[in-house]
């Protein structure tokens, strides 16, 4: 993790607290650039992107939590969060993992750079090569739950070392996506950087349909994702989610306060 060599870090960014999540307050557009200019000679790191579901991830997990604490880059993908913590005197800044997977692939990835993508159905993977040109891809498909099969996270890994690249795309949700890069910077083999992106290339590719602009500068995402497919996401958003955010309210009101600052991780 980023508690090894400084020479894991290219740059160090303020840290922001909040709601038990530490972020780094960076807007899309440095994101991206931090992202961009990360060497792919050096060791294998993490780029997160927290939203209020991760607060309460961190709080049931122990090991992701401790992953979570040391990515190399951690960024906003929450509008909620944002807004509550704005409330507070506080900028978490706004850079989501489907904006950053987005402008890389527009804007940075040639269509005949190397890169790695662990999960994701076959089509999916034909469908972004397809709309984006790229014609080097390697992708590794794990089968589900394999982060609990330790050969299935072996071959996993090994595929990765074997197939080098400046971005390695983890398609899976939290905290399966994490635990796995956490394995690869065990291993010490890999390089590059890990995107822990969920379902963004779905996203991207339009799959997934985006929710309204309206909806979306409103910080009203989760209820479009929500109305599209309670059943799946009713605990993510109305349980997880929500606990996620009164954390993040408690904090707010404890920086107006001046009862704690958000320099510094909850106690």
């Amino acid at each position: 993790m980023n508690s090894l060599p400084t020479s894991r870090t290219l740059v160090s960014w303020p840290e922001v607290h909040f709601a038990g999540l530490r972020f780094h307050a960076l807007s899309l557009d440095e994101a991206v650039a931090a992202v961009a200019a990360r060497p792919a000679s050096l060791p294998f790191d993490i780029l997160i992107t927290p939203n209020a579901e991760h607060a309460w991830l961190r709080r049931k997990d122990d090991e992701f939590n401790r992953i979570s604490a040391n990515a190399w880059l951690s960024t906003n993908d929450s509008r909620v969060l944002k807004q509550a913590a704005r409330f507070g005197g506080v900028d978490l800044g706004f850079a989501p993992g489907a904006h950053i997977v987005d402008i890389l692939f527009q804007r940075v990835i040639a269509p005949s750079e190397a890169i790695t993508i662990i999960g994701g159905e076959d089509e999916v993977i034909a469908d972004l090569a397809r709309q984006f040109g790229l014609t080097n891809i390697a992708h590794h498909n794990p089968p589900m739950g394999f982060i609990n099969k330790p050969e299935a996270v072996a071959a996993a890994i090994d595929f990765v070392a074997a197939h080098p690249a400046r971005f390695v795309f983890v398609a899976m949700g939290p905290p399966q996506s994490e635990k796995f890069c956490q394995r690869l910077i065990e291993d010490g083999r890999a390089t590059g950087l890990g995107l822990c992106i969920g379902s963004s290339i779905s996203t991207i590719i339009g799959r997934t349909p985006p929710a309204p602009q309206w909806m979306e500068d409103r910080g009203l995402v989760w209820l479009y994702r929500l109305a599209r497919e309670p059943e799946r996401l009713w605990r993510r958003y109305l349980l997880r989610g929500f606990y996620g955010l009164g954390l993040g309210l408690l904090d707010a009101l404890s920086f107006r306060l001046r009862l704690k600052t958000p320099d510094r991780p909850n106690t």
